[in-house]
């Protein structure tokens, strides 16, 4: 495919990788919702410390160009290697119980965000309980890290235009939920084709109040990256599809989006990271497949990835902001 053809070092430096993480345990996913009650949660075995300790290690391991990719004093010196930085998008459920990990993310460099507090679909919440929802988890972590929070990711990308203004109303500054791949289920709908977009950003209102800090107004969304082949979207984004699609036909799409977007999103969480978890065997044998498959393969294709663009600007996704408002 022409679409797939290789990307050169210099075109690479004009790209950005934003790495997403959503801090969720492995009771906690919506697939064994119908197997887990949430009542049980405070009696399940936490693993998700170990396997955020385990991400947090691998991204200091590796190497990449920092987010200036240009040397101002001598352009002649090599670029001098960073690590990449990622945003985690964290339950407040998680933080509630675990806010020293909380705590570490941030002091290693990596963007603080929301994902909710006990992963409650938004689609299935009242406005009032979803509003109460958004505000409680921000400020948990706001509080924790003693520093604002800029974003917000829907459990199950469950979102449609009523939640964004709830989200809006929240005065979060983006929000990162919206799965444009169709053949889900749970994934919601926006048709964000008439707003404004700023690189792989897309205004959506103006939320009426002064984000310390940040100087803008305008709530923001960055969607998930999928591959557009002709009239078909694919799921390129990460999760499952990051697991069961090789690498050596992952990358070449993702290339692809790179070429056409100049940025590019991918999602991944922390149980995607750990084989050993425990099995949940009573649930329907789909969601099994999908939730297990490539377990072990997770951390190597991750390390693959990023050594493949580490050419490009990793950053998170309020830097992202930052360098293209």
């Amino acid at each position: 495919m022409n679409c797939f053809r290789p990307l050169g070092r210099v075109f690479m430096k004009n790209r950005s990788i934003l790495l997403t993480i959503d801090v969720e345990d492995w009771f906690q996913v919506e697939n064994f919702r119908q197997c887990i009650a949430f009542s049980s949660w405070p009696n399940r075995e936490l693993r998700v410390e170990k396997n955020v300790h385990l991400l947090l290690d691998l991204f200091d391991s590796l190497q990449v160009n920092p987010t200036n990719s240009i040397n101002p004093t001598n352009s002649s010196n090599p670029i001098n290697p960073s690590n990449p930085k990622a945003t985690f998008f964290i339950l407040g459920w998680i933080a509630n119980r675990l806010p020293h990990l909380v705590r570490e993310i941030n002091a290693r460099g990596h963007e603080v965000a929301s994902h909710g507090y006990c992963h409650d679909l938004c689609d299935r919440q009242s406005p009032a309980t979803l509003k109460k929802d958004l505000t409680d988890s921000k400020r948990l972590l706001e509080d924790i890290i003693g520093a604002p929070v800029y974003g917000y990711r829907a459990p199950s990308f469950s979102i449609n235009h009523d939640i964004l203004k709830i989200i809006e109303d929240s005065a979060y500054v983006y929000d990162s939920s919206y799965n444009s791949f169709a053949m889900h289920g749970r994934y919601g709908r926006l048709n964000l084709s008439q707003n404004e977009r700023k690189g792989i950003a897309t205004q959506i209102a103006d939320t009426g109040s002064s984000i310390p800090d940040f100087g803008s107004q305008v709530l923001y969304e960055l969607p998930i990256s999928n591959l557009r082949l002709g009239n078909r979207i694919l799921p390129w984004g990460g999760g499952a599809y990051f697991r069961l699609i090789p690498s050596p036909i992952f990358i070449p799409g993702v290339k692809a989006i790179l070429r056409k977007q100049n940025a590019y999103l991918l999602y991944l969480h922390p149980w995607e990271f750990d084989p050993e978890q425990p099995k949940v065997e009573n649930s329907p044998r789909f969601f099994k497949f999908r939730h297990y498959t490539n377990l072990d393969k997770t951390a190597s294709k991750l390390s693959l990835f990023i050594e493949a663009f580490k050419e490009c600007r990793f950053v998170t996704c309020n830097q992202y902001l930052e360098n293209n408002l």
